[in-house]
């Protein structure tokens, strides 16, 4: 599987160490130039940074032919977009509402940083996915609300199922 990643999620899952899980789930990730200027920024975190300056092979720099207008959208998101259509792949990973609701309307399947986690704790390449949710929400800059608490709430309910199953929810 294959996927375009904006800034967000790599940071995110950079400053909770889990940035091996996206690599587990899809094996190439591509990123586009804005991104990666976005990420080298002073305002990073110095530990996103120097993961960056130490970036592994499976995170693929690669640049669209040509960038969407989209009014109210960043040029990373803008990219990360048309390089997801131009590559055709499985998903664009983008945590911001306003691009990834653009993305659908593109007809992209778009992916944030809480479902990599949680498909990440599914398939076991997380282990702690309540400590990486404590940590996301109270180390990081990751805006919470009453529907992302919803999300948050179904996440550890399904992690709980999964590594303590009742004999209503069967085997994990």
């Amino acid at each position: 599987m294959q996927v375009v990643c904006d800034a967000s999620p790599l940071r995110y899952l950079i400053l909770v160490g889990c940035i091996d899980a996206l690599h587990d789930l899809f094996p190439r990730v591509a990123v586009p130039p804005a991104v990666l200027a976005e990420l080298g920024t002073p305002r990073t975190p110095e530990a996103v940074r120097r993961w960056l300056a130490a970036r592994p092979a499976w995170l693929e720099p690669a640049a669209p032919t040509s960038t969407i207008e989209a009014a109210g959208l960043g040029l990373g998101e803008r990219e990360a977009i048309s390089l997801a259509e131009e590559l055709r792949v499985d998903a664009v990973l983008i945590d911001d509402r306003d691009a990834a609701r653009h993305a659908r309307r593109r007809g992209l399947i778009v992916l944030g940083t809480l479902a990599v986690l949680d498909e990440a704790a599914h398939r076991g390449f997380i282990t702690d996915l309540a400590g990486v949710l404590d940590r996301l929400v109270t180390t990081t800059n990751f805006r919470t609300g009453p529907a992302v608490d919803a999300i948050l709430g179904g996440m550890l309910r399904r992690d709980a199922e999964r590594r303590h199953p009742t004999p209503e929810s069967g085997p994990a």
